[in-house]
């Protein structure tokens, strides 16, 4: 009967709230490139906001089966698909 209709939004990865998942899509590009990478931040990997900081910076992320703290100006650089329920 009726069907849900999931819109994928690209956001940055600091604008998630904890609990919210995306899927790496692209990096802006900047000299933490490849450090994010190395990190386990690869395109098509599922990242999941665990926690953010009382202050705000940094978060605490979940990535490629391990937990990982950024700081926002870092988070900002990593653009995710999130989905939208309709």
């Amino acid at each position: 009967m009726f069907q849900k209709l999931l819109l994928l939004m690209i956001k940055r990865l600091s604008e998630l709230e904890p609990g919210e998942s995306g899927v790496i899509r692209d990096f802006e590009q900047d000299d933490i490139f490849l450090k994010l990478m190395e990190m386990g931040f690869i395109p098509g990997e599922t990242v999941i906001v665990e926690q953010v900081a009382p202050m705000g910076d940094p978060i605490a992320i979940q990535v490629a089966g391990y937990a990982v703290s950024l700081r926002l100006n870092e988070a900002s650089k990593i653009m995710v698909d999130t989905e939208k329920a309709n």
